[in-house]
């Protein structure tokens, strides 16, 4: 038998609204809104970065403003070769070390807060919720707090001390929320399978739980990692007498005048792409693996 087919008459509307979206060559005015919205969006947001990327490459005659003047990298040399400059390359060394000892402590610190808040226990919502009330405190109060802390007890403020301390009241609860939400998706019969073939408890999060949770621990680390990194508020007042790279471009911008800033940006934002090409890349590696193992199993 074949279906009695409906006259369009009865729905001119809804038959005319088809037709234009069945036809790829027409668009609603609403799809050209906002695609231009959203290409204004783009362009407002990596606009400035991409002039700042271009005029780093200007040669010594460049300035601030376009017109570009010449094609060089004499910016990237000026940057770690003149003394105007700041120390560039110590500010950046110093980040880099901070942003990973900040990166261990919070992976460490969620993952093991991710263990113990799977059961419940007395005071975990007051345990909890001081955990994540750093986030409500603005930065730069949180860090003179942490300063005026240290200067209290009579203990010098630096970098990989008090600024260590102030970076992880930032880094650790945003691991934290990360980690219960990796959590939650982790099914506990796997752990019980391990117990019953005589598997230790560190055995079972070593051979278990870790490698299953590793793509969300990585996720915890890129987080940590970039948060520390360019952290500008929490460091000011709790750094010491060594600047760490945010707090470097901060004073490069009240003395240089010059595209050394453009190339300081330039290299920074490389380094930030590097890293986080690196951990995606180490996801999609660890997602392939376990892919291929479990096609091999079945």
């Amino acid at each position: 038998m074949s279906a009695t087919p409906v006259p369009i008459a009865r729905f001119p509307k809804q038959a005319r609204r088809v037709a234009v979206y069945r036809d790829e060559s027409k668009r609603p005015w609403t799809f050209w809104v906002l695609a231009t919205l959203f290409t204004a969006y783009v362009l407002a947001l990596y606009g400035p970065m991409l002039c700042i990327y271009l005029l780093s490459f200007q040669d010594v005659r460049g300035g601030l403003v376009f017109p570009m003047k010449g094609l060089s990298l004499h910016w990237f040399v000026d940057l770690f070769t003149q003394v105007r400059t700041g120390d560039v390359k110590g500010g950046f060394e110093r980040s880099i070390i901070l942003a990973i000892l900040v990166t261990v402590l919070t992976v460490v610190g969620s993952f093991m807060a991710g263990l113990a808040f799977r059961n419940r226990f007395k005071g975990d919502g007051i345990v909890f919720y001081l955990m994540i009330g750093s986030l409500v405190a603005p930065g730069l109060v949180l860090g003179i707090g942490v300063g005026l802390l240290f200067q209290y007890l009579g203990l010098q403020a630096s970098w990989y001390t008090s600024a260590l301390g102030a970076h992880l009241s930032w880094t650790l609860p945003f691991g934290v929320l990360v980690m219960f939400a990796v959590m939650s998706r982790f099914d506990r019969a796997w752990e019980e399978a391990a117990r019953d073939l005589g598997a230790t408890r560190w055995q079972i999060i070593r051979m278990v739980v870790v490698p299953i949770l590793a793509p969300g621990i990585v996720a915890v680390a890129l987080f940590g990692f970039t948060l520390s990194y360019d952290e500008f508020s929490r460091t000011l007042q709790t750094s010491g007498p060594l600047n760490t790279l945010p707090l470097e471009i901060w004073s490069m911008t009240l003395n240089v005048t010059s595209p050394s800033l453009y190339a300081l940006g330039t290299v920074t934002t490389l380094a930030s792409f590097l890293i986080i090409g690196v951990c995606l890349g180490a996801i999609a590696l660890m997602q392939r693996r376990r892919s291929n193992k479990m096609s091999e199993q079945q």
